[in-house]
């Protein structure tokens, strides 16, 4: 008989089981083992549908199950699991504890299947109960006592953690708060980072869900995204060869969502996933994370975070150098130096830069205005914050780029903007990553934008948009294979991005390997409907493929006007639909004559009307339109390249011919 021990909410009855069935799943009491039993034969599992629960979630779905179809009070689950812990937030603690039980579960809040929520009173079981075979009392009570010393012990070191810390809040700590967690997660549980990786490589992968906002305010979203991005980037400079971490694109389609933990570790091919929350009250904020891993679902550390404001971003590199010696991680003199130099940072500065930040993720006019906007008060706020620099001048460009302010100021103030931070900050990643994007598109430097990406990846080897700018860059140099090769890094390091699978496409458009091209936009668009370029590479390649039918519903997805009017042309013509061919050509020029000079090239090449395309080439060189960094490789071009002003014009932007 397995007896469950009471915990002041009324009677409970007795199990006589070791193992129970409810819904699609099995529960072995005595090791706290879940198994899905939704599979062809549920006499031949599969062993790796097994989770081991962790103690505090195990011993909730202990509690409902001995109360079947009886609430279960938030009060009762506090006495059970922290009876003797005056430090936990309970109401915190309850909630990720059920959560985490939901996930393992697949179930959902909203529309439950198994546990119910009943407001401000707690949670009830909702389906029946299948006893199977009986386990002897010797193995119950060896149980409970391993299971009661175990939580006893987590307890006892939860209480002497958090009394030795002496808490200070303030929001000023968020960038080092959440440094701190990250190497703190990569030293605390690497001695756990040793089993043999996923097959595609022999490093360890890491994802960090995006930062749940438990603050009570949607305006801090901004807040929570901007930590989720400073924690992958932190740690994914821990240590590159030896540790994986997936980019921001693919863990934020997890935000808001309860997937279960072996789904989202077969999406993103990860052993480990760091869960995160932010909550704030008054003058103070709280950062909980937990390290989870995948395969079995094992809680391996936990930790709530809190930091006094005076000088707490110059701990960040103490702790980084620690757990550097701790792991073994080979560092250079350059490397030691950069650690230990102080790098402090204006508060109102950082909370600007997320801001900035959160609005640059958008994909709107008002979005890339208010990005500026932040970005620019973040410099203002600390001249010496070479990242808000770098936000900056992407903004810039941005701005230039839509048209929302003039092309050449535009780009004169991003090229002003990530000089600064080059400046201030020589050995910044993002910084040459940007520097390269102007070298590429205004400066048609292509040898110093390939150095430039090059320079970033070997500062942060694990950021997937540098990686794919390498990428772009060699492919528009004609460099296919290497392009490749950065194209399938890329979307290692971000597989849920839509922008590194159209990245990948783009090169195999330029290639001429058409059918995976256009496979591998379709795989961006599914992943993300509104990605850029997305549609708009889609039907470029239906058309060169010599299918503008299909690309005529995919041409009116494009949301900008310019594209679209370029679309038309080639594909009317395409069609032989000559007058309306004409129409929005005519209508591409009248409107788009000093933005969209290169696309007009294209249209005029398309109708093999050669003149025509190369003076509008010269003009786009004039203009230095950054969209002719694609002339060598461009397949629309193709009735240019036997004309003796095709290899003129290559070698008057400096692309080898």
């Amino acid at each position: 008989m397995v007896q469950f021990l009471k915990s002041g909410n009324g009677p409970m009855h007795t199990l006589s089981s070791a193992r129970v069935r409810f819904g699609a799943f099995e529960l072995d009491v005595s090791t706290g083992e879940l198994r899905s039993i939704e599979t062809p034969d549920p006499d031949n599992p599969d062993p790796n549908d097994k989770v081991l629960l962790r103690e505090q979630v195990f011993q909730v779905l202990r509690m409902l199950l001995e109360r079947e179809g009886k609430i279960v009070t938030r009060e009762a689950i506090q006495s059970r699991l922290w009876a003797n812990d005056a430090v936990v937030d309970f109401d915190h603690s309850i909630n990720a504890t059920i959560k985490t039980l939901r996930r393992a579960l697949g179930d959902s809040a909203d529309n439950p299947r198994y546990i119910e929520t009943l407001a401000r009173r707690g949670y009830r079981w909702m389906l029946p109960i299948e006893y199977l075979e009986s386990l002897p009392t010797t193995a119950v009570e060896k149980d409970r006592e391993q299971r009661e010393q175990s939580a006893a012990e987590t307890s006892a070191n939860a209480v002497r953690v958090e009394r030795q810390r002496k808490p200070r809040w303030s929001k000023a700590a968020v960038l080092l708060a959440s440094a701190v967690i990250l190497v703190g997660a990569g030293y605390m549980s690497w001695r756990h980072f040793r089993a043999p990786g996923p097959p595609r490589s022999n490093k360890i992968m890491l994802a960090v869900l995006p930062f749940e906002n438990l603050t009570g305010d949607p305006n801090k979203e901004y807040l929570a995204d901007g930590l989720t991005e400073e924690t992958i980037s932190q740690l994914g400079r821990l240590n590159p060869e030896q540790l994986g971490v997936i980019a921001r694109t693919s863990v934020m389609g997890y935000k808001h969502k309860d997937e279960r933990l072996d789904q989202i570790g077969r999406d993103l091919s990860v052993q480990y996933v760091l869960e995160n929350s932010l909550r704030e009250s008054a003058d103070h904020m709280r950062l909980t994370v937990q390290l989870i891993q995948v395969n079995d679902q094992t809680h391996l550390w936990a930790q709530d975070y809190d930091y006094p404001v005076k000088d707490v971003f110059n701990i960040e590199d103490d702790v980084a150098q620690a757990v550097a010696h701790e792991i073994r991680v080979r560092l250079t003199s350059q490397q030691q130096v950069e650690l230990s130099r102080p790098r402090p940072v204006n508060p109102e500065a950082f909370d600007a830069y997320l801001q900035g930040y959160y609005f640059f993720e958008g994909n709107t006019d008002k979005d890339a205005d208010m990005a500026a906007k932040y970005y620019e008060r973040a410099t203002q706020l600390d001249p010496s914050y070479a990242l808000a620099w770098v936000g900056l001048s992407r903004a810039r460009n941005w701005q230039a780029n839509l048209g929302l302010i003039p092309t050449k100021e535009g780009q004169r103030l991003g090229r002003e903007a990530v000089e600064r931070a080059l400046a201030l900050n020589p050995n910044l990643a993002s910084a040459h990553a940007q520097m390269g994007r102007i070298k590429l598109t205004v400066d048609f430097d292509w040898a110093g934008a390939d150095a430039s990406f090059q320079r970033a990846i070997a500062l942060e080897p694990g950021n997937s948009e540098n990686v794919t700018l390498a990428a772009e860059s060699a492919a528009k140099l004609g460099r296919f294979d290497g392009a490749l090769r950065w194209n399938r890094q890329a979307v290692d390091l971000d597989p849920l991005n839509a922008a590194s699978w159209d990245g990948l496409g783009e090169t195999e458009y330029f290639i001429g390997r058409l059918d995976e091209a256009a496979t591998d936009f379709k795989k961006a668009l599914e992943l993300k409907p509104d990605v850029f370029p997305g549609n708009i590479s889609l039907s470029r390649t239906y058309i060169v493929q010599g299918r503008p039918k299909d690309a005529l519903p995919q041409i009116e997805l494009v949301p900008y006007d310019l594209p679209r009017l370029f679309l038309h042309a080639i594909a009317y013509h395409a069609l032989g639909r000559e007058k309306e061919a004409d129409a929005a050509l005519q209508e591409l020029i009248a409107k788009y004559s000093e933005r969209g000079a290169y696309q007009i090239a294209q249209v005029c090449a398309f109708r093999k009307q050669s003149d025509e395309a190369f003076l509008w080439l010269d003009r786009a060189y004039v203009l230095r339109d950054g969209e002719l960094s694609a002339t060598k490789v461009d397949p629309i071009l193709k009735s240019l390249h036997a004309d003796p002003r095709y290899a003129a014009f290559l070698k008057k932007l400096n692309l080898p011919i």
